[in-house]
């Protein structure tokens, strides 16, 4: 289901919006717009869709556009063309009083700056929003204390913001946004004023609450390690124009444009490359039922020597090697269930970086399944070198 919808929004800042457009039309540049017309493009007929409960982030650099964007949404920044749907209500030419309702039940913001006021108590702070939509103080209060709860501030609720450090401070502002349930949260550099260490706190509790919450997100950010971490989807801009929209792995391991690949270049592709991308179908598999002879004529088919066994539903049982195979064959027995070995496992989206040392340690190939232990592929060691160094993406 769509939540949001940005249909060929234009943001033109300037006396006369209306000379760019015909210039934007010959591939003009920023720069050469603002040369003849004095007229600064911020958003070049931006275009795509944020799916419900989806995690879709904004990156770029500094100018790129995605700060005006995301404002846009919400309408702080009014577009100069185009069209954002909220649930199919259009906010560009929403009036006062529906925009009004939108912001208050369907959209929360979180700044870069923290913006809370210093003279009110952390809860005080988070029930401000409340407070202006004439909410019952103890429902308010109610809610306030929920939200502090939910982003780890329990206990802090009474203290006053410069008794918090910088990242207590940004938890201050995410549970104001979220005290009022809304379906989308805008976060606009919500990290960037915070050290490394912080950052990296507050977005793994961020993925956290995400998992438990299923907010649609539109996150802002000029960290490409940011989006690739937080990041269902990743759109990628550059003067105004979106140039690229992705899925993280998209974006790493097929760039659209040279700009897009000098982002990528230095990135741990490790940390991003998940087992689903890089493992193969087995070339042979064995079933319980088989006898040992079978399995052995299998192996020696496929020039392979182990085997994995499924049964009828695919679920992995085990492997099978071909000494083992032999020895059970040599008995007379037709029995290959006590010869089958265990053998190591990761879901679809293991990350490359925890797969290797699993890799060192194994004899035999790492097997990919889904929740209900079905086999979905293999990996070998050979893949997996393949996968850290970009080869045969």
């Amino acid at each position: 289901m769509t939540k949001i919808e940005v249909k060929n929004v234009f943001k033109i800042f300037g006396s006369n919006p209306k000379k760019v457009f015909p210039l934007l039309e010959k591939n003009l540049s920023k720069e050469e717009i603002l040369e003849k017309t004095g007229n600064t493009v911020g958003v070049n007929d931006a275009s795509f869709k944020v799916k419900k409960g989806e995690f879709f982030v904004v990156m770029g650099l500094s100018g790129s556009g995605k700060s005006t964007l995301i404002r846009c949404i919400n309408r702080l920044i009014k577009p100069t063309k185009g069209q954002i749907l909220i649930d199919g209500e259009d906010v560009v030419t929403a009036s006062k009083e529906k925009l009004r309702e939108i912001r208050r039940k369907k959209i929360s913001m979180v700044f870069q700056n923290f913006g809370l006021f210093p003279h009110r108590t952390v809860a005080k702070n988070v029930e401000y929003g409340l407070e202006v939509q004439g909410i019952d103080e103890n429902e308010r209060r109610r809610k306030a204390y929920e939200a502090l709860k939910l982003v780890g501030l329990k206990g802090y609720e009474e203290s006053m913001p410069d008794q918090l450090s910088g990242g207590m401070q940004q938890r201050v502002g995410l549970a104001r946004a979220l005290a009022n349930d809304p379906d989308i949260l805008l976060m606009d550099e919500a990290f960037s004023a915070l050290d490394p260490l912080i950052r990296k706190e507050m977005q793994d509790e961020l993925l956290e609450l995400q998992s438990k919450m299923h907010k649609t997100i539109v996150f802002i950010t000029h960290d490409l390690d940011e989006a690739l971490k937080l990041g269902d989807r990743i759109a990628v801009m550059k003067d105004g124009e979106i140039v690229q929209i992705g899925t993280p792995e998209e974006i790493l391991t097929n760039p659209a444009n040279d700009y897009v690949r000098e982002f990528v270049q230095d990135v741990d592709r490790s940390k991003v490359i998940t087992a689903e991308s890089i493992m193969q179908k087995p070339i042979e598999l064995a079933s319980p039922k088989n006898g040992p002879r079978v399995v052995i004529r299998k192996m020696k088919k496929a020039g392979i020597n182990s085997i994995l066994v499924t049964d009828a539903e695919k679920k992995l049982k085990g492997i099978v090697t071909i000494d083992d195979a032999v020895e059970l064959a040599k008995k007379d027995n037709e029995n290959i269930e006590e010869i089958i070995k265990e053998i190591p496992t990761v879901s679809p989206d293991t990350p490359i970086v925890d797969i290797m040392p699993m890799s060192a340690e194994a004899d035999y190939p790492i097997a990919v399944i889904n929740e209900d232990n079905r086999l979905l592929g293999i990996i070998v060691r050979v893949s997996l070198i393949s996968g850290i160094v970009g080869e045969g993406n």
